[in-house]
């Protein structure tokens, strides 16, 4: 999305801005070393599922937004795909008015406690920090966006952003994960009457079913949407659109405009022998079943879970760290990476790696499964894996793995997670046959206005992409909702 930068010029022009400025020079700023976020000891924390990231402290946050030298044209707004105000909101910090530094940041994010936990800001907006060309650390904006919803929420006085006066025109969002939360955000500030509907029993998508507890509390979840609902969001959920309801019988009760983000809920398997086995679990299903259903307080839930002592996960991606780190609290006492390249090729979060590390798990790279073998109760008990070396680059612009003939070898497991990736949700393509997909099932779209073969249809999220970040799911919702309107007010 393009950048206002003439808007930003006005707010950087402001008095107590010019001010704020001139207090340190930029030299001055840029010698400050970048800040620590506090986090909870690693061989304790991989026994419970308390948050492993403990948040700055309001002397820590102050320092550190004070290394922002606020920029005339700044870059880090352009990496971020809901183009957040970035130096507007750490200005703000950096003077100590908290309050004001989240009403700005929820002027173009819905979900910025949740973006400043689990955003991936190391490859978006702190890569386009200025920081970056002077060989010194970024400014920590992520930390530094948790800790102005955390302060606000903390505080108990949650700004409600203003809306638009009511349309009376119907708008429905098929799934409450980061996609469709933000685009429901961005319609009813618009003045549209919002629906969402969600076919869990719990609101968020893949932020309450896929992300553990220690890495994004589900109360800051329900905090955020929360927030949606005193601007007007309607919530419906256990209503799957597609199956108990239709798209032509939500255009009977009068929905103009529909947003799918139905996600990628959809697991893949890897189709070797054995893989059939009791005791190997999908990713879906496995961080599902301890996140939503809670599992992981079994019997105070009934969930129950297998708790393996010798937990394999296989995947390099943030599901799959989620999936290993998860099994090492459920009492594992050997929990492995099984990753076909090298480390340097993990798609996962470097944070979520060395978090990882620092809890024990074992990474086993250029390695991958080829059999399953089971005990005569068919669970599983073994699985046989074969080295594999780098070779050309593939589509994806990675080096290619390749088999090692003759390096195979066993590994004792009783617990497989297949966290390799998921396909999109079928139902709504299913339900729409003159919906146009691709032959891997994601919906086709205008990657510029996000709208799909059907005029009132528009889509974004995984149910798209295949696989995205919730920051990109976002975006694709910001998106939505802009070039929505525009079809809904020009019709």
């Amino acid at each position: 999305m393009p950048v206002n930068y003439e808007e930003l010029k006005k707010d950087r022009a402001q008095e107590w801005r010019d001010q704020l400025r001139k207090s340190k020079g930029a030299k001055e700023r840029s010698n400050i070393d970048r800040v620590k976020m506090p986090e909870n000891p690693p061989l304790k924390r991989n026994r419970n599922f308390f948050e492993v990231n403990k948040g700055l402290s309001e002397k820590q946050a102050i320092l550190e937004a004070s290394r922002c030298i606020d920029c005339p044209t700044p870059t880090c707004i352009s990496g971020c795909p809901v183009n957040i105000n970035i130096p507007g909101f750490i200005k703000y910090i950096e003077k100590g008015d908290f309050l004001k530094s989240a009403e700005v940041l929820k002027q173009t994010n819905a979900l910025p406690a949740i973006c400043g936990r689990v955003c991936p800001q190391e490859t978006q907006c702190e890569i386009k920090c200025i920081y970056n060309k002077m060989k010194k650390p970024p400014v920590a904006i992520g930390h530094l966006e948790r800790f102005a919803s955390d302060s606000e929420r903390n505080s108990g006085n949650i700004s409600i952003p203003k809306t638009a006066k009511k349309n009376n025109i119907k708008v429905a969002v098929i799934g409450s994960g980061p996609s469709g939360l933000t685009m429901a955000g961005e319609m009813v500030k618009l003045g549209y009457d919002v629906t969402v509907f969600e076919a869990l029993h719990e609101y968020g998508g893949v932020l309450v079913y896929g992300i553990p507890e220690f890495r994004l509390p589900k109360e800051i979840v329900r905090t955020e949407i929360g927030v949606l609902e005193k601007m007007g969001v309607d919530f419906r959920k256990n209503i799957i659109v597609g199956k108990t309801i239709t798209i032509e019988e939500l255009k009977v009760e009068g929905y103009k405009g529909f947003y799918v983000s139905s996600g990628a809920g959809l697991p893949k398997f890897m189709n070797i022998p054995g893989e059939n086995l009791i005791g190997i679990y999908s990713s879906n299903e496995y961080l599902t079943r301890v996140n939503l259903m809670k599992a992981f307080k079994f019997p105070e839930y009934d969930t129950p879970i297998v708790r393996g002592k010798h937990v394999a996960v296989l995947g390099g991606g943030n599901t799959a760290m989620d999936s290993v780190r998860t099994a090492k609290r459920l009492g594992a006492e050997r929990a492995m990476i099984i990753y076909r390249r090298s480390e340097k090729e993990m798609p996962a979060r470097i944070e979520e790696a060395h978090h990882a590390k620092e809890e024990g798990i074992e990474f086993m790279t250029l390695t991958n499964p080829i059999e399953y073998f089971g005990d005569s109760e068919g669970w599983v008990k073994s699985m046989r894996v074969q080295k594999m070396k780098l070779g050309e680059l593939d589509d994806s612009g990675r080096r290619r793995p390749v088999p090692i003939a003759g390096s195979e070898y066993d590994i004792d497991v009783d617990i497989v997670v297949v966290g390799i990736g998921t396909a999109p949700n079928p139902i709504i393509p299913q339900s729409i046959p003159e919906l146009e997909v691709t032959r891997w099932g994601t919906v086709v779209v205008d990657e510029n206005t996000m709208q799909s073969s059907i005029p009132e249809i528009f889509a974004g999220g995984d149910i798209v992409r295949g696989g995205a970040t919730v920051i990109l799911a976002m975006g694709d919702g910001k998106i939505a909702a802009e070039h929505m309107h525009e079809y809904l007010s020009g019709k």
